[in-house]
């Protein structure tokens, strides 16, 4: 009953509609489709608690995509689940702050395997995406998975075909557990994948596994909850087998060292500790120091503000991590010290 009612919540999170009816005031984003179905419930939620009189658009155009948008000043903030480092912002006039947490987990479609049973370690993701494990039954994943009969069926990798930040969080991962990833392919948002087939943000990666037995791809957990896909649990650095929740992906940011972070730059990927996930990032929100248009900035800052605070209930039901209490007063302090409109403080 319980999971029947996640995917009813879940399905209206990636239905709803995109904007609110029409409103006084229109802000409008795009960027990363990672934290996508809990940004169209905060943009439902949030024009409900104005009376529709704040209208917050979101498109979930892929990272790289909502960076270049907010370049060129075509919206009024980004969404990318990769950070920008101090220099890049410093360059383009432009300000991030996290937004919340959330795990990239790996999904697989390999028919007669019970779900969310199959075991990889990090010399097996390694060899499988990179091309070099090609059969379900290769050794190598056999040894991990003793009891469970492997078939033998060839693996098709899936990944993005667009710039991502799942992307980037995926391959900032690989390249840490694999020097042999790390001096080939590299990390980034698009890279050159050594094999397998794309597809168009998360769900399209989610669709192709769906829809090809014994393929293995990655994307963001709620997407593949509600694919209903079989989850693959991953040795973490304390070599300690972790399954993809809430709880391990908190786990993964319990140490991170915010008040040092440049521009709240963060990368939570091989994080250490027994219940870390290995692969969980964070999802940041784009915009420029100087803004041009006092309303709109404040009514930013406004829904923004609602978001990590009554907005944390619905991330939590579509199981991300709200950031800490602590966490979200740094990004408010930094909101009064780096931002402003015409030389002044942008009160909200």
């Amino acid at each position: 009953m319980k999971k029947n009612l996640f995917r009813t919540f879940a399905a209206l999170a990636l239905s709803l509609p995109v904007v609110a009816s029409a409103a006084d005031l229109t802000i409008s984003g795009a960027g990363a489709s990672f934290p996508a179905p809990v940004y169209r419930v905060w943009t439902y939620d949030y024009g409900q608690s104005t009376g529709n009189k704040v209208e917050i658009a979101y498109q979930s155009i892929g990272s790289g995509a909502g960076i270049n948008q907010i370049k060129d000043k075509t919206v009024d903030f980004a969404g990318s689940d990769a950070a920008l480092t101090k220099a890049e912002l410093d360059k383009f006039g432009l300000f991030q702050f996290p937004m919340l947490t959330g795990g990239v987990v790996i999904v697989v479609n390999l028919r007669g395997v019970p779900a969310n049973t199959l075991k990889l370690d990090q010399a097996a993701v390694s060899g499988i995406f990179l091309g070099d494990i090609m059969a379900w039954d290769d050794p190598a994943i056999q040894k991990l998975n003793p009891g469970v009969k492997l078939p033998h069926v060839r693996i098709t990798v899936v990944h993005r075909s667009d710039s991502s930040g799942t992307s980037f969080i995926f391959t900032n991962y690989m390249a840490k557990i694999s020097k042999k990833w790390a001096d080939t392919v590299g990390c980034g948002k698009a890279v050159k994948w050594p094999v397998g087939i794309g597809g168009q943000k998360n769900p399209g990666v989610c669709n192709n596994v769906a829809r090809v037995n014994g393929s293995i791809g990655y994307t963001e957990y709620t997407y593949a909850i509600e694919s209903n896909l079989s989850m693959v649990a991953l040795k973490n650095r304390d070599g300690k087998f972790v399954v993809p929740n809430p709880k391990t992906f908190s786990a993964a940011g319990a140490n991170a060292d915010w008040k040092n972070a440049p521009g709240f730059y963060m990368v939570l990927t091989d994080q250490p500790g027994a219940e870390s996930w290995p692969i969980t990032g964070v999802t940041y929100i784009l915009v420029y120091r100087d803004q041009k248009d006092a309303k709109k900035a404040e009514g930013m800052l406004k829904y923004f503000n609602w978001c990590f605070t009554t907005g944390a209930n619905a991330a939590l039901k579509l199981h991300y991590v709200p950031l800490a209490p602590s966490v979200v007063e740094m990004v408010r302090n930094a909101w009064k010290a780096d931002l402003s409109c015409g030389g002044a403080p942008i009160n909200y």
